[in-house]
């Protein structure tokens, strides 16, 4: 018997945003038979000025909160989505929908259900224009009594409902609590939402439509015009997502990995290129060292001195515990023989800075204590690199040619990625010409 190929088709809002935008999809849906379950995200902006439907949901749910008139925010919200509905020329109805969620704003549903609306709206639309089935993701996408996701219980009930539906369209973002009450994903959840649904399907494929060509090697508001990568392994995509690409939510990796199926990213707007694929594994090749750069700003440094450090049992653990007790994850430890830094968010030592440093002083009892801000972090990614003799080298030339002054070097024993720390004005010059030294024109 030949197998059936099943693919799963995420659509991102950039992809939905309009009417124009659902005709593109519903094309791409349309012809290909094996695309069988589809999962949208919220009406994302239709130019730079407008507005995501999930920020104007967000607003709403403000104005009820702070006791400010509901009608002229919502108001909007039926206005976009009713012009998507005439635009496509559906005889869809969606007063009592519409009803029902103001009914839930005015009564103080949780902010959870009220952003969870635009994946639902836009996946009722979307299942009338397609013809496919409906599927609530509260009703087959699960989260425990802690707030984390269920995975096995939503893939042995997801598997069962998809089995009794050849086509279906599942809203991103949100699945149910115990208690029934709307819970959703981290933003860009929809992702995540589009990998359960892949490995309950048993997909072939997962596809991921949104507004670019694939994932390319760097950051295009940073270095003009970045080759894409027409390959990439997980790994690699989870290295590179982790240290700031955000073509794919990051967490949307590990259930098609589980599953070993493979992720397309794909453009909406050019559906004719074959945009990235990513993979469990992938041979080396002749394509280069390094498969992509990225990296953020945001990080500080605190840095611990003390004689006899290394000598002295535990001190690493006492210091990452007074970490922990603040609720802190660290991102580097680049250590001496009697000094200790720990690279952590700035953010995550905005309101305890002061504490921090004196439970450090507690735990170890150390010379000096010092955190240094405005730090950030480049990593360079790639799956060649371990026989790529010299790709150290070729990192610190680029950066020394522009004058960067190196604050951190981590390079895993797998050599599998180089992460420096630079200072965060010299963030942007030093990714390009690390950029150009492996990729020169």
């Amino acid at each position: 018997m030949q197998h059936e190929i099943i693919k799963v088709a995420k659509f991102g809002g950039s992809s939905l945003a309009s009417a124009e935008q659902f005709e593109k999809a519903g094309a791409i849906v349309k012809a290909d038979a094996s695309r069988r379950y589809v999962v949208p995200s919220a009406p994302g902006k239709r130019d730079k000025s407008d507005f995501k439907v999930t920020d104007m949901l967000y607003e709403c749910y403000n104005s009820v909160m702070e006791g400010r008139d509901l009608s002229v925010p919502f108001g909007k919200i039926i206005e976009r989505y009713s012009g998507i509905v005439e635009g496509l020329g559906l005889k869809l109805s969606l007063k009592d929908e519409f009803d029902s969620i103001r009914s839930a704003m005015l009564h103080r549903a949780g902010r959870d259900y009220v952003a969870s609306r635009g994946e639902y709206l836009n996946a009722k639309i979307l299942a009338e224009y397609l013809e496919f089935d409906f599927i609530d993701a509260s009703e087959v996408i699960f989260f425990s009594d802690n707030g984390n996701f269920d995975s096995d219980k939503t893939n042995e009930i997801l598997s069962a409902v998809l089995r009794r539906h050849k086509t279906a369209v599942i809203p991103g973002f949100y699945g149910s609590m115990p208690n029934g009450t709307i819970k959703t994903f981290s933003r860009g959840g929809s992702d995540i939402t589009g990998s359960i649904v892949a490995r309950a399907a048993q997909a072939d494929l997962y596809e991921n439509w949104t507004d670019v060509d694939g994932f390319l090697m760097a950051d295009p508001r940073i270095v003009p015009d970045p080759k894409r990568i027409d390959t990439i392994t997980y790994r690699e995509l989870r290295e590179l997502s982790y240290m700031g690409a955000t073509v794919l939510h990051e967490d949307a990796i590990f259930p098609v990995r589980f599953a070993g199926i493979p992720i397309n990213i794909r453009n909406t707007n050019a559906p004719e290129s074959n945009g990235t694929m990513i993979v469990s594994h992938a041979p080396s090749d002749n394509t280069g060292a390094i498969t992509g750069i990225a990296g953020h700003k945001g990080f500080s440094v605190i840095t611990i001195e003390k004689d006899m450090m290394n000598a002295e049992l535990g001190f690493g653990r006492r210091v990452l515990e007074v970490l922990e007790k603040h609720g802190i994850s660290f991102e580097h430890l680049p250590s001496g023989i009697d000094t200790m830094s720990v690279i952590v968010s700035t953010v995550s030592l905005s309101e305890n800075r002061d504490r921090i440093i004196n439970d450090i002083c507690a735990a170890v009892d150390p010379e000096s204590v010092s955190v240094e801000d405005g730090i950030a972090l480049i990593a360079v990614v790639g799956r060649n690199m371990v026989k790529a003799k010299g790709t150290a080298a070729k990192v610190f030339n680029a950066i020394t040619r522009v004058g960067t002054n190196i604050r951190m070097i981590d390079q895993g024993s797998c050599e599998f990625n180089i992460i420096i720390g630079v200072e965060e004005h010299d963030f942007e010059r030093s990714m390009r010409a690390i950029y150009e030294e492996f990729m020169p024109d």
